[in-house]
């Protein structure tokens, strides 16, 4: 916790009704820790609003602290704005469709623009999947960047996991259905698609990843994001979403993957704000270089980060 916050919230002690008197210096504090961590300040605001309303009139019991009272309605203001409209688990969803459609593989796409880790962060996902029972294989359905085939084939044959690609200037349509295909042959159950990095502006190359997904019909399209641009990953993923919508049954992007969340622990808030504002669910944040340095972000570790010295 900040130590303004920290002071505030000890000040009050226990066994006695919390009036709204003694949480609007306490409430302002949060309010201003919140602002200065990246959450936006509507939504600060809701949710300093949300922890106020729990708690005016409700007695605290005998030794507590304000601290003691206010983070678990903290905590339900937060699980309350970050809970997703389409909630979404790669894993869960993996091994379901496998057990329902038999030789049907489950299909992830992974989007973003250029130079935001998508590559690294799907190889983190191959890796997940994989020490979790899964068959996955790799589709290299960047066509355009030189480089990106042999990247991802570093990444395939440090994971012993299959890599399906067709070299350059070919259609990443028709390379991720061969790749689906090839997927279905030899039975793996996860096909994780590599996808041209792009700005959401870059009409040519959001026809070509609209005509990806039209044709072959992903069960989830995964946008990746730097935790460090903050609140400006909002427009960039609102910007996807409406570019894809036409082409997705559900919202354009199901889920977020946040890289270079380790670095950045001032700026975390822009996790809480990306989720509320779009819907979207942060279903993982990369901490680290490693394979495993992927992690699920939880609503503890979200206050715990927020509220850090």
């Amino acid at each position: 916790w900040g130590l303004g916050l920290k002071n505030m919230l000890s000040q009050v002690t226990g066994n006695r009704v919390l009036t709204e008197a003694d949480l609007v210096p306490v409430l302002e504090t949060l309010q201003q820790t919140l602002v200065s961590k990246n959450v936006a300040s509507e939504i600060a605001k809701d949710i300093c609003t949300s922890v106020r309303s729990s708690l005016v009139g409700k007695k605290m019991s005998t030794f507590s602290t304000v601290k003691a009272t206010v983070l678990p309605a903290l905590e339900q203001a937060l699980e309350r704005v970050m809970t997703p409209r389409q909630p979404i688990d790669i894993l869960r969803d993996c091994v379901t469709k496998r057990e329902t459609r038999s030789n049907q593989p489950y299909t992830a796409v992974f989007v973003g623009i250029n130079g935001v880790g998508k590559s690294t962060s799907l190889a983190k996902t191959a890796y997940y999947l994989k020490q979790n029972g899964c068959k996955p294989l790799i589709a290299a359905c960047d066509t355009f960047r030189s480089g990106a085939v042999e990247q991802l084939n570093v990444h395939a044959k440090c994971l012993d996991v299959p890599l399906f690609q067709k070299g350059y200037s070919k259609d990443p349509s028709s390379v991720a259905r061969a790749a689906i295909q090839k997927a279905k042959e030899d039975g793996n159950d996860v096909v994780l698609v590599d996808t041209a990095g792009r700005m959401q502006n870059n009409v040519p190359l959001m026809t070509a990843l609209n005509k990806l997904i039209v044709e072959n019909k992903p069960d989830a399209v995964i946008f990746v994001c730097e935790a460090l641009v903050g609140n400006d990953g909002v427009s960039q993923l609102q910007m996807f979403s409406r570019a894809l919508s036409s082409s997705n049954s559900k919202t354009g992007v199901d889920g977020v993957i946040l890289t270079k969340f380790d670095t950045v622990s001032d700026k975390v808030g822009s996790a809480v704000t990306l989720s509320h504002v779009t819907g979207v669910p942060v279903i993982f944040v990369g901490v680290g270089q490693k394979y495993n340095h992927l992690k699920k972000l939880s609503v503890r570790a979200v206050v715990k980060s927020l509220f850090k010295d």
